[in-house]
C-alpha cells in the first residue's frame, strides 16, 4: 500500500487509484486474449492492406469487404463473439465483465473496423446493449437477436445539424402521439452505421414534451431503416474519407410513423437511457484508440530503427528516444485510467463511475492524436499515405474528441463536479 503523507491533492488522487487498482486480468480474459491474438495475425493483419483499398475504392463504397462474413463466421466458431455485453446481462452475455473486456477491445483497436468481426463494433454494441436492457420480449426478438447474430447493422440517431447537439437538451426532432402511432419529424447527422447495406434498424432520439422539465423532454424510439418518410439526405466525409461501409449519414425524418410499442421505457426518458449506454461505450472507445496508438509506437519503433539519415540510424537521434519515451508512459497513463474505469463500472455502474469515464473521455483520444502525430513525423511521407494506418488512426482519434460529446462539455461538467465535492 502506497501511503498518501503530504502529498499534493494531484499526487494523492493518482496513489488513491493505484490503491485500489487491481488490474491483474482473469484467466478466463488472459485466454480470450491469446486467442484473439491469434485470429488477427491469422485473418486481419495479413489483409488490412487489401482490405484499405477494397473500401477506399469509389467502386466499393457502401460494400462489405468480401472476406467480412467469412471472418464472422470463424469468430464464432472460435468463441470470440458479443464479447463486450456486460456480465450485468445475464444469459445473454458471454460472461465478461468491462474489466475482462477492455484488453480485448485494445486488441481490436489495432486494426480499423476490425471489431466488426467480433460483433463488438458501435454503434451496435451500444445500440444492443439498449435493447438489451430497456426493450420489451418483442423489440428484442425483432432487433437485438438479429444484432447479436451478426445478421443487420444498426445506428444511432441523435446528432442534428441545426442545433448545437452537445447540449441534448436541444434536440428539436418532434416524437408526437396520433392515436396508436408516433408521428416523428426532423433531420438528424452524424448517424454512424447508417450508410452500411445491412444497416436495418435506427434508435432516434426527439422531444415528445417540449413543454416538461428539460431532462425529462425527450424519449428513444425505434426506427425500421425502411419506414416511409425515412430519407438519407447524404453521406458526411471525415477528412476527406466516407469510412466506407458503415459511413456517416444526414438523414430526413418526414412524418414517420411509428406503433406506439416502438418507444423505449417511455415518454420522457430518453436522457436515463443516453447515461445507461454511454458508459460502457466510452470504454470501448478508449481501449481500441488505446490499441491503435499502442500499433503506432510499434510502428514507429519499427520504422526508426531500419531508417538512416545524417550517417546514422534515426533511432539514434535524441529528439526521437523523447518522442518514444513520452508516448510509451502516455499510453500506458491512458491504459491504466481506462481499466480504472472499467472496474468502476463494474463495481458501481456507469453513475457510480461518472468522474472516471469523463477523464478517459477527455484524455485518451488526445492521447491517441498525439502518439500518432509523433509516428506520422518519424515515417516521414510514409506516415500520410494508405501505406501505412496512421491517418485512419489520427482520424479516428480526432473524431472521437467530438463524437459522444465534444472535450470542452466533459471538461467542464468534470470540473464543475469536482469544485462542488469540494464546497460540500
Amino acid at each position: 500500500m502506497v501511503e498518501l503523507g503530504n502529498l499534493t491533492p494531484d499526487t494523492s488522487l493518482l496513489i488513491i487509484l493505484i490503491n485500489n487498482m487491481n488490474f491483474e486480468y482473469t484467466k478466463k480474459s488472459l485466454d480470450l486474449q491469446e486467442k484473439l491474438k491469434s485470429f488477427m495475425e491469422q485473418h486481419i493483419y495479413p489483409n488490412d492492406k487489401d482490405r484499405q483499398r477494397y473500401t477506399q475504392d469509389p467502386k466499393n463504397w457502401w460494400q462489405n469487404y468480401p472476406k467480412l462474413e467469412e471472418w464472422k463466421a470463424a469468430a464464432k466458431a472460435a468463441g470470440l463473439w458479443n464479447l463486450f455485453l456486460p456480465k450485468s446481462y445475464g444469459d445473454l452475455s458471454p460472461g465478461l465483465t468491462n474489466l475482462e473486456y477492455a484488453p480485448l477491445a485494445e486488441i481490436m483497436g489495432r486494426s480499423r473496423g476490425s471489431d466488426e468481426v467480433f460483433n463488438c463494433s458501435a454503434p451496435d454494441t451500444g445500440n444492443m446493449e439498449v435493447f438489451s436492457k430497456y426493450g420489451t420480449p418483442a423489440h428484442q426478438e425483432q432487433w437485438l437477436k438479429p444484432l447479436m447474430n451478426g445478421e443487420i447493422r444498426s445506428a444511432f440517431l441523435m446528432t442534428e445539424p441545426d442545433v448545437a447537439s452537445s447540449d441534448a437538451t436541444n434536440i428539436e426532432t418532434s416524437i408526437v402521439r396520433e392515436g396508436e402511432e408516433y408521428v416523428i419529424n426532423g433531420r438528424k447527422w452524424w448517424s454512424s452505421g447508417a450508410m452500411n447495406p445491412n444497416c436495418k434498424v435506427f434508435i432516434v432520439m426527439g422531444k415528445t414534451d417540449p413543454t416538461a422539465h428539460r431532462h425529462a423532454q425527450q424519449s428513444m424510439i425505434i426506427v425500421p431503416r425502411d419506414t416511409q418518410g425515412v430519407e438519407i439526405v447524404r453521406p458526411l466525409s471525415v477528412f476527406g474519407a466516407w469510412d466506407s461501409p458503415e459511413g456517416h449519414a444526414e438523414i430526413k425524418l418526414t412524418n414517420v410513423r411509428v406503433p406506439v410499442a416502438n418507444l423505449l421505457l417511455g415518454e420522457g426518458r430518453g436522457f436515463e437511457i443516453a447515461q445507461g449506454r454511454l458508459g460502457p461505450g466510452r470504454v470501448h472507445h478508449c481501449m481500441r484508440l488505446i490499441g491503435a496508438a499502442q500499433a503506432s509506437l510499434d510502428l514507429m519503433c519499427t520504422r526508426v530503427a531500419q531508417r538512416e539519415a545524417f550517417g546514422r540510424k534515426i533511432k539514434d537521434f535524441s529528439s526521437i528516444r523523447q518522442d518514444i519515451a513520452k508516448s510509451a508512459c502516455e499510453i500506458e497513463q491512458a491504459r491504466l485510467l481506462t481499466l480504472a474505469c472499467a472496474d468502476k463500472i463494474d463495481k458501481f455502474g456507469a453513475k457510480g463511475a461518472k468522474k472516471l469515464i469523463a477523464m478517459i473521455k477527455i484524455a485518451v483520444p488526445q492521447m491517441t492524436c498525439d502518439v500518432v502525430d509523433r509516428a506520422i513525423q518519424a515515417h516521414g511521407g510514409m506516415g500520410v499515405c494508405q501505406d501505412t494506418p496512421l491517418a485512419s488512426f489520427w482520424t479516428y482519434g480526432r473524431i472521437v474528441r467530438i463524437a459522444d460529446g465534444p472535450d470542452e462539455v466533459h471538461m467542464y461538467q468534470l470540473g464543475r463536479n469536482l469544485v462542488k465535492e469540494k464546497m460540500m
